[in-house]
């Protein structure tokens, strides 16, 4: 199991991993000593992979104080190096914070189009596998599209989905999801909310109150509030979350279409720089391509040397 979610990752960290790995193997000539060329060139290829200008920085500041003036053998030693400076700024995996309550009340919020309503389907088919009874809120009440994307995940989980007509007020549907979820002893409740532009503030204005609803209906809700991110907008991504954060009081944050980006690096930075904990990444269209994040796994897939990519079905 663990080798099949590992071969996932790298499988979908690939475009970012052409872009970081192999232009670090590039300017990684044995020989070549560290000096300040060499690490200008590291710094802008981290930059160019959406790492973030802070952080890219900050790291080779760390590199250039443990081994400036030595010389690399080639890209595998370059690579260790980075690796090496770079796990200490990453913020550690933590336990969700409603972990304990019954049921958990999952809050899932993001712009249009960053996956979160098929982000809400995989959690509910995850946790409905785990043999968890799930309930799902189609709380996006003004898109029938994404109601009718959310049954069809309820139907293939086998999860219950608490719905109502078009137009009707979201923190409503929240609440009874929530009562009806406490009612049956569910034991997690997922809320999907309605994509909405992180500039319009009546829309945000809106998830408060749905946060507001769903904590009447189940002592100390929302447990979770999950803010998903499209990874192909890369640094675009922090601005929506500080936003975000001032409707919400976020607690994690999922990162979807990664295998579609060449600028996954900006999980690293996202995280950091909201001081979040990236709950989840998405590197696929099916549920077991939701992956929890791991730091270390995350930078194994992120910076394999080129003569280490995995081969077609091997881990």
């Amino acid at each position: 199991m663990f080798d099949r979610v590992r071969k996932r990752l790298r499988e979908g960290l690939g475009r970012t991993r052409q872009a970081v790995a192999q232009g670090l193997a590039r300017v990684a000539r044995p020989g070549r000593r560290i000096d300040r060329e060499l690490l200008d060139e590291v710094e802008e290829i981290l930059v160019e992979a959406d790492l973030g200008p802070e952080l890219a920085s900050e790291l080779v500041v760390r590199i250039e104080s443990k081994a400036r003036g030595r010389t690399v053998a080639g890209a595998e030693e370059l690579l260790e190096l980075v690796r090496e400076e770079l796990r200490p700024l990453l913020p550690e995996a933590r336990e969700s914070p409603g972990e304990t309550a019954r049921p958990t009340v999952v809050l899932v919020a993001g712009v249009n189009g960053s996956g979160k309503t098929t982000t809400a389907g995989k959690l509910a088919a995850r946790w409905a596998g785990e043999g968890r009874r799930v309930v799902l809120a189609a709380a996006d009440t003004f898109r029938a599209a994404a109601v009718e994307q959310l049954v069809a995940w309820a139907e293939r989980a086998g999860a219950r989905i608490v719905r109502a007509g078009p137009g009707a007020d979201p923190a409503a549907v929240a609440f009874d999801a929530c009562a009806a979820g406490a009612a049956s002893g569910a034991d997690r409740v997922i809320v999907d909310t309605a994509g909405r532009l992180h500039t319009r503030r009546p829309l945000m204005d809106e998830l408060t109150k749905i946060a507001r609803a769903v904590g009447k209906a189940v002592a100390g809700a929302p447990h979770e509030t999950l803010l998903v991110v499209d990874g192909t907008t890369g640094r675009n991504a922090v601005v929506q979350a500080r936003e975000f954060a001032r409707a919400l009081d976020l607690t994690g944050l999922v990162v979807t279409k990664l295998d579609g980006t060449a600028r996954g690096g900006a999980v690293i930075g996202i995280g950091r720089e909201l001081g979040l904990p990236v709950r989840y990444v998405g590197v696929g269209e099916r549920p077991e391509d939701l992956l929890d994040f791991d730091p270390d796994e995350f930078l194994s897939g992120l910076l394999l040397p080129p003569d280490a990519e995995p081969a077609a079905g091997r881990p």
